[in-house]
């Protein structure tokens, strides 16, 4: 199952006017993510820069709604409040092995 998670940060000004603190939970974010990555369950993401405002994107592979939504809570940059999360399902068309 694929699904798309959406990261609005918590404040649309975030990315220009981040915190020292701030940018050390963000470059754990990244860690965060980069190891579900090293272990098959992201395809990508990173930073959208919208002009009706910035936010970030996964594209990531579960088991289940269960394991997205656990994925999501044990973010550091969910944890810290820095960001919230959208996720939804996709009929994700990807490589074959």
């Amino acid at each position: 199952m694929y699904f798309m998670l959406k990261y609005p940060p918590a404040r649309p000004t975030f990315p220009g006017d981040m915190t020292e603190a701030e940018r050390e939970i963000m470059n754990t974010h990244v860690a965060y993510w980069k190891n579900l990555m090293d272990h098959g369950h992201v395809l990508v993401f990173g930073p959208v820069m919208d002009d009706k405002g910035p936010y970030g994107l996964g594209i990531v592979k579960a088991e289940s709604e269960d394991q997205v939504r656990g994925f999501i809570r044990n973010d550091p940059a969910v944890q810290g409040k820095l960001m919230n999360t959208e996720f939804y399902p996709m009929n994700a068309v990807v490589p074959e092995k």
